[in-house]
């Protein structure tokens, strides 16, 4: 593999000078998990190269050790029925628990808010294109849907802004990986699907007929465009060389992002949305929340520094709560 020319990642210096890593060789390499779909290796092999060139140390000092989870075989259901995000995670944090891999390279919008005990997650990498993508061979944004198209996506949030957009749509599921989706759209099962910008620009899809949605009109899943990495929390030379490649602005966005998630209990079992943007030392955050059906929606924001952003996640959440009253988000009217 070719090193990136974009990688602009300088060999790390530990901040201590007398401490040394046992660093990975080609012999006892170091094991990063993932899911097998094209973006998750992709997101796996950036992550590699990441270290690699942090450390000057061969690529073949890191393994890729591909993991199907319960997510990846079920999808002929929608995630609701089977158990939210866990479905993505469960099968790596136990691998890594029991030691087969050392690290597990995640999409964030996948990662339930709290991690099983022994594990931590607190590498970012520097975040993609946080916008979702419209994708149709013939058209070019959902103002331009007849009324009634069929529209197919396995996100429920994006289901729920369509709808309360444009309730005359009629909304399919769509479970499946990127290229899976992108199929059943040539097959003519819809009008048009979503994906994420991110998961188009890293698998470098310019060929795919996208339009960028901006966030103004379609506000983005929480972490949508960051990729996480996940070690075990007694594991110092995983930490060590972690704390290389983190990227601090997309950790204090996510911080954020995700103290309103979890504020909100949220999962794939609810239509939430939410963004964090840094100017300067001051973040802002937008949060929204939907019914299932598209129904109703309640939104925000706040701003304030960026030291404040956890704490200004869950005074979100709580307005919109609030705002929303009890049993929003059940599903008999969805």
């Amino acid at each position: 593999m070719s090193r990136q020319a974009w990688l602009s990642v300088e060999v790390y210096t530990p901040k201590d000078p007398h401490m040394t890593i046992d660093l990975p060789t080609p012999d006892k390499p170091l094991n990063i998990g993932t899911r097998g779909s094209p973006l998750a290796l992709a997101q796996a092999n950036e992550t590699r190269e990441r270290l690699a060139l942090a450390f000057d140390l061969p690529f073949e000092a890191f393994t890729i050790v591909v993991i199907k989870t319960t997510g990846d075989r079920i999808i002929d259901r929608p995630l609701k029925e089977i158990g939210g995000k866990g479905l993505f995670t469960r099968e790596i944090e136990e691998d890594m628990l029991s030691g087969k891999i050392d690290i597990a390279v995640h999409s964030m919008k996948d990662m339930p808010v709290l991690q099983p005990d022994g594990l931590l997650l607190d590498t970012y990498l520097p975040r993609e294109d946080v916008r979702d993508a419209f994708i149709s061979p013939e058209l070019t944004g959902i103002a331009q849907l007849p009324e009634a198209a069929i529209v197919g996506t396995s996100s429920l949030r994006r289901r729920a802004q369509l709808l309360n957009r444009r309730p005359d749509l009629n909304v399919v599921e769509f479970r499946g990986n990127l290229q899976t989706r992108l199929k059943k759209l040539s097959d003519g099962v819809a009008s048009c699907t979503f994906l994420a910008m991110a998961g188009l620009n890293r698998l470098k899809m310019d060929e795919v007929p996208k339009t960028a949605i901006e966030t103004n009109d379609m506000l983005p899943a929480v972490a949508q465009g960051a990729i996480g990495i996940e070690r075990r929390a007694d594991d110092n030379r995983a930490a060590e060389m972690l704390a290389a490649i983190h990227h601090t602005e997309t950790g204090h966005r996510l911080a954020a992002e995700r103290a309103f998630l979890a504020e909100l209990d949220g999962s794939c079992e609810t239509p939430i949305a939410g963004l964090a943007e840094l100017d300067g030392d001051t973040l802002r955050l937008r949060g929204e929340v939907l019914r299932p059906d598209g129904s109703a929606s309640h939104a925000d924001e706040v701003s304030g520094p960026i030291s404040d952003g956890a704490d200004m996640g869950k005074a979100l959440a709580r307005t919109l709560l609030d705002r929303a009253g009890p049993g929003f988000f059940d599903w008999h009217s969805a």
